[in-house]
């Protein structure tokens, strides 16, 4: 049973800043290689869900896992309030349309999750729909694993309550980070208590196992990211395709 106050969300006092820096750096080089491999390949796609609280980095995250990587490989996907058409609908549906294809990275800026996250700790669904919606997410993540060969990360953007007041407050302080203001982060953040209920409950019934990412530091969370991303695609062994043409047959 996984408890977010039992985790931290720091590095640990023993991790060297510089030489972890230089391993993130080989990390994301890696990554910008397999990624490629990936593509031209065409066996496999790569999920990976963000999740967790305004101001975790969800954004920053993944400039810098991906800033060495083909564009034409890597797509994003930024889940909003559902449109009219969208909640007209079950609520997977929207996502299922935007799951990658083979070949492709796929990055969902938070997820599938908001639908038993938010509406739960709003009271706008009961716990037995949030059951039942854990337990489509659940069949979901495995079809796209068995059935659409797609590998599946993800992250909880593990931030601290003192953080999070500091990369909000920078917000309103900051004119170059006046865009990312939203009042209604600060009434999210009342709710502080019963998003972590709400999360802990996500992560301990997910069939598909969570990565817990520490973000109070970017230099170490860029670190974990990394390195998890960067092994996950080295254990699909991918390899290049072989040059197929008439032209070159003796």
């Amino acid at each position: 049973m996984i408890k977010l106050d039992d985790i931290s969300t720091r590095s640990p006092k023993s991790a060297e800043k510089d030489a972890i820096k230089e391993e993130t750096k080989a990390y994301i080089e890696r990554i910008g290689e397999l990624q490629n491999i990936l593509y031209a390949e065409r066996k496999h796609s790569l999920l990976i869900v963000l999740q967790g609280m305004d101001g975790s980095g969800k954004d920053s995250t993944t400039r810098s896992l991906f800033r060495k990587c083909s564009p034409a490989g890597v797509q994003v996907t930024a889940f909003k309030k559902p449109t009219e058409e969208e909640f007209a609908h079950d609520f997977l549906w929207r996502i299922h349309d935007v799951t990658p294809e083979k070949g492709y990275v796929k990055v969902f800026n938070r997820s599938h999750y908001e639908d038993i996250l938010i509406q739960w700790v709003h009271g706008w669904i009961d716990d037995k729909k949030r059951d039942l919606r854990m337990d489509a997410i659940n069949s979901f993540e495995q079809l796209l694993q068995f059935d659409a060969h797609t590998t599946i990360i993800k992250f909880y953007m593990h931030i601290s309550f003192d953080e999070q007041l500091k990369q909000l407050t920078q917000r309103v302080e900051d004119p170059k980070k006046y865009w990312k203001h939203n009042d209604g982060d600060w009434e999210e953040r009342k709710l502080w208590d019963k998003y972590r209920d709400a999360y802990e409950y996500a992560i301990n019934k997910a069939s598909v196992a969570w990565t817990m990412l520490p973000c109070d530091q970017d230099w170490y969370r860029d670190y974990i990211a990394a390195k998890t991303v960067c092994e996950t695609l080295e254990s699909l062994n991918m390899k290049l395709p072989p040059l197929v043409s008439e032209l070159f047959k003796k």
